[in-house]
């Protein structure tokens, strides 16, 4: 009897251990922690579409291959791109041998001015000669009205030249002839066959894994056609829905700790709450719910949390977009903000891989230009 005394009171004392144990963990550590399951890694997904209609004739990369930043994914038929860069071409020196018979027109109004006046100087002197014969007797009157008409009539000739060498001078006067506008309008053309032309061949936009490659050989796509994507897998985030009574001392800056059910408790990665949603998963779902109607039933609702993940732990340890995750974020410290920062004028993703050097055709514009002038 006493035996099972002492075996009760044992059994008793290890439970009121464990008991206080678990208090005072919950205390100390348990109180401070928020835990869910229903977290998934999330990630951008890059489009790759093509910026020019053209065929498919060649495919770069394929599901599950790894490219590079400005790796070739598919290649456009360049033939009409390449036709209609050689009429911009044609089109441009065209322009710059139209643009120089303006300079030299105006070289033909001023020699025209010029006639004008000396035809004005031999009609005034003639009529000054003939007007003191007028006045003797000499000439009649009526050859003194013809000169004197002549006079005029030479005047208005010269006035009319002097405006239209005034006009014309209007479109070359401060215009060199890379300025003017049929000129740079042509330059324009002749850029943008040029950029066409470039764009023949689609690049990654940024280095990852490539993912629902749709577009094949031999199709004819269009700008805008989604051909794949590209998943830079070096950049993930988890998309932790937590409870609306979870989020009561959530914070941004707060630590998380994170294992996926690919590797299991074995791999922890350590994240950092980057930021709360705007809103609830239900509020920005296709068919948000009708909360108003009278069928209405409370249903606790979840707001998704981004956790930022430590990139040399995402190297060691890669993640997949999609995967589950189960997230524990420590709520100690409440000193941050629930809202996230204001966005910086740095952009947040960027690509230079897109963008294509117009020197090469700068260079060709200004062949032509010294060519034809």
């Amino acid at each position: 009897m006493a035996r099972r005394r002492t075996a009760i009171v044992l059994l008793l004392a290890a439970f009121a251990l464990a008991g206080g144990a678990w208090a005072a963990w919950w205390q100390l550590v348990g109180r401070f922690r928020e835990t869910t399951d229903n977290a998934y890694v999330a990630g951008n997904l890059v489009e790759v579409t093509p910026q020019v209609a053209g065929t498919v004739i060649a495919i770069g990369a394929d599901d599950t291959q790894r490219v590079e930043a400005g790796q070739m994914l598919v290649r456009l038929d360049p033939a009409d791109a390449q036709v209609a860069l050689a009429q911009a071409e044609a089109d441009l020196a065209r322009s710059v041998l139209q643009a120089r018979t303006l300079y030299a027109d105006n070289e033909a109004l001023e020699a025209a001015v010029r006639v004008r006046e000396a035809e004005l100087k031999r009609a005034e002197e003639y009529l000054a000669r003939r007007t003191p014969l007028a006045q003797q007797g000499v000439v009649s009157r009526e050859e003194i009205e013809t000169a004197r008409t002549a006079a005029d009539a030479a005047r208005a000739s010269l006035a009319a030249a002097r405006e239209q060498l005034a006009a014309h001078r209007v479109l070359t006067d401060k215009v060199t002839l890379e300025e003017q506008p049929s000129v740079k309008l042509a330059a324009a053309k002749l850029r943008e066959a040029w950029l066409a032309l470039a764009r023949a061949e689609i690049p990654a936009p940024v280095a990852g894994t490539v993912a629902r490659r749709a577009v094949q050989v031999g199709q004819r796509v269009a700008p805008g056609t989604r051909l794949m994507s590209v998943v830079p897998l070096y950049d993930l985030w988890v998309d932790a829905n937590f409870k609306e009574g979870q989020l009561r001392d959530m914070r941004v800056g707060q630590g998380a700790r994170l294992t996926a059910d690919l590797y299991g408790s074995k791999v922890e990665y350590r994240g950092k709450v980057t930021g709360l949603s705007a809103g609830t998963g239900g509020a920005f779902a296709l068919l948000p719910p009708q909360n108003a109607t009278g069928n209405w039933i409370k249903v606790v609702q979840r707001v998704p949390v981004r956790i930022a993940l430590d990139p040399g732990e995402l190297k060691a340890h890669p993640l997949r977009v999609g995967l589950s995750m189960t997230v524990e974020v420590d709520t100690r410290d409440t000193s941050g903000s629930q809202l996230a920062a204001v966005a910086g004028s740095t952009p947040a993703y960027a690509t230079q891989s897109l963008s294509v050097p117009e020197a090469g055709a700068d260079a060709r514009v200004r062949a032509i230009i010294a060519r034809h002038r």
